[in-house]
């Protein structure tokens, strides 16, 4: 509990931090999923030896052609699960260290040290979500490949169970480096830009939904460009076949250094758009979300004013 000028003030509870933060950020998956598949599909383009798609609207136009239009949801309870554990663990640990930051140096924290939070939540979210990211790669390029080669995953309690019998446990944390490594970038510059942003912006705009959603608008953008890199080799690692007995890439470098090799620089940003277009609403919704929930979850069952916790 904390004090105010001598009056014990109620917060939120720490499982409710974690409850809402994996809650906001399953919400907005609902809504963003088909750009997350449309993403996924652009940055595994040229792995079977031709260039599969020329553009997010070539992926689209196929995907509704040869495949229907609910294929764009392919992988949501992966997506869901992801949501579930990473996103969970990474806004709740976020909170908990914003909390005892403004407990013990009074003050919000400084730009250094909100990159620095961020960076530690991301890991360890990545690392506790990362099973959830292998389903979820898995299950989103499945339909791309040849029947054959198909794993034909039912959901992502079938992916968990058929990977750990055929492949071994291991490879639920396949990818977990650059997972982990997207994540921190990812963590840092989201998290920090949008407290950053929101505190830059409240002298032109008042508290509320407008605000939240500028400052994430913002954030979103940094992050999609800082993280792209990073995000295009983890899925590569995470969706690769054994190749007479080796794997695909040696991993995170490797990955890059092919691409960067037989596509080019540009490579590394492919999939932008849908990126872009999934990562700015995906974080509007989220932090939007979030910021409502704490908004009712302190006038509901603290009674007490409106916290603002996420910045």
């Amino acid at each position: 509990m904390a004090l105010v000028y001598g009056v014990e003030k109620k917060t939120v509870p720490t499982y409710m931090k974690y409850v809402m933060g994996g809650t906001s950020g399953m919400l907005a998956t609902c809504i963003v999923q088909p750009m997350d598949l449309l993403k996924t599909r652009m940055q595994i383009s040229g792995t079977l030896g031709t260039r599969e798609y020329k553009s997010s609207y070539d992926v689209l136009s196929k995907v509704f052609k040869n495949e229907g239009m609910l294929s764009l949801y392919n992988g949501l309870s992966a997506g869901l699960m992801r949501q579930a554990t990473y996103t969970t663990a990474r806004m709740g640990v976020f909170q908990m260290e914003l909390d005892w930051y403004r407990k013990n140096y009074e003050s919000d924290p400084s730009v250094v040290a909100s990159m620095t939070m961020g960076i530690m939540a991301g890991a360890f979210g990545a690392m506790f979500g990362n099973p959830a990211e292998v389903a979820l790669i898995r299950m989103m390029s499945d339909n791309r490949l040849l029947p054959e080669h198909r794993r034909n995953y039912k959901n992502v309690g079938d992916a968990f169970v058929r990977i750990v019998k055929d492949e071994g446990v291991v490879t639920l944390w396949r990818g977990c480096l650059p997972t982990v490594g997207r994540a921190m970038v990812v963590n840092m510059v989201q998290l920090a830009s949008y407290s950053l942003m929101k505190d830059h912006l409240r002298g032109y705009l008042n508290e509320g939904i407008p605000l939240h959603m500028s400052a994430a608008v913002v954030s979103g953008l940094l992050t999609t460009l800082a993280s792209m890199p990073l995000d295009m080799a983890k899925t590569r690692i995470q969706q690769m076949r054994m190749i007479d007995g080796k794997p695909e890439y040696a991993g995170t470098i490797d990955v890059l250094k092919k691409v960067l090799k037989n596509e080019g620089a540009f490579a590394m940003w492919k999939g932008f758009t849908p990126y872009l277009i999934r990562m700015g609403p995906h974080t509007v919704f989220s932090f939007v979300f979030l910021e409502q929930m704490n908004k009712a979850y302190n006038k509901h069952m603290l009674g007490d004013s409106p916290s603002d916790p996420a910045t």
